[in-house]
């Protein structure tokens, strides 16, 4: 059972572990993210797919082939344009990068994570950065209906490998679990999760403009469905809906010489796609 409890723990708390959360300060490369982030949550219509942002000089842009458009900003003039589709084929000014940066901001827009993938978050998830620190928090506590997404957010694929290899470290300060219990071991799933979430992460070719990274996170689940469905294969788990986990972390980034060299338990290429788990003998097998 204990085995049992296990798995179930480390499924339903891997979804608020970041474990692939890339973040830089303020500057071009991060304002981009989060202008085309913003366009693809935004305007589908145009922007119709999750796309990696290309540098060639003077640009950072991003192409949908679905819909012929490429989207980006000259790092020349700061300026953002965009060309194809209804815009022809000549680059056509929208605006300047501060000013639309600053009506994302004002408005709630900045849902995402730059230089990250966060199509896949669960709706109540929030996001805010000051400099290279970043809060993440929940409108309350959120209702989660399965774990088959666990990530809040993966590194954007590199159109090329980038060479920086990024660990990543989560660690738990405070947390409490309501509504499910073991007889006899009251704090065990609760012991479990933690376990689970005190882990260390490393991307390979992870974005060039990342620098190090603090993300401060307090967020409330409530995985009161995911239980119930589990809940014939936990016999002498008590639960006790509604079953709601919160949880305060501190999570942190490194640059490292070599993934496979560091004590991370998993490894993620950010160009190939390509994911590695540490065996219980310390070596690492592709998943």
């Amino acid at each position: 059972m204990k085995q049992r409890i296990s798995q179930l723990a480390t499924a339903f708390f891997s979804l608020i572990l970041l474990s692939h959360v890339q973040w830089v300060a303020a500057d071009t490369a991060t304002d981009t993210e989060k202008l085309l982030n913003w366009a693809e949550n935004t305007y589908p219509q145009f922007f119709p797919s999750r796309q990696a942002t290309q540098n060639i000089e003077p640009w950072l842009f991003r192409h949908y082939p679905e819909s012929g458009v490429y989207a980006g900003v000259n790092k020349g003039d700061n300026n953002i344009y965009v060309m194809g589709g209804p815009w022809g084929n000549s680059p056509t000014i929208i605006d300047t990068l501060p000013r639309l940066i600053s009506v994302i901001d004002s408005t709630g827009g900045n849902t995402g994570i730059a230089a990250c993938d966060s199509t896949k978050v669960p709706a109540g998830v929030n996001y805010k950065q000051s400099g290279n620190i970043v809060t993440v928090t929940t409108n309350g506590c959120i209702v989660m209906s399965d774990v088959s997404n666990t990530n809040l957010c993966t590194p954007n694929r590199q159109s090329a490998p980038s060479g920086i290899s990024l660990l990543s470290t989560n660690k738990v300060t405070s947390s409490s679990l309501n509504g499910i219990t073991v007889p006899g071991f009251p704090t065990m799933v609760l012991d479990l999760i933690n376990a689970a979430a005190n882990v260390k992460n490393c991307t390979k070719n992870a974005p060039q403009e990342i620098t190090n990274l603090m993300v401060q996170a307090s967020i409330c689940l409530d995985i009161t469905n995911v239980i119930a469905g589990m809940a014939g294969s936990m016999p002498g788990v008590q639960i006790t809906p509604p079953v709601q986990y919160s949880t305060d972390s501190a999570y942190s980034n490194q640059i490292v010489t070599d993934c496979f060299a560091t004590d991370a338990s998993s490894v993620f290429d950010a160009y190939t796609g390509e994911a590695w788990i540490r065996q219980a003998d310390g070596t690492f097998k592709q998943i």
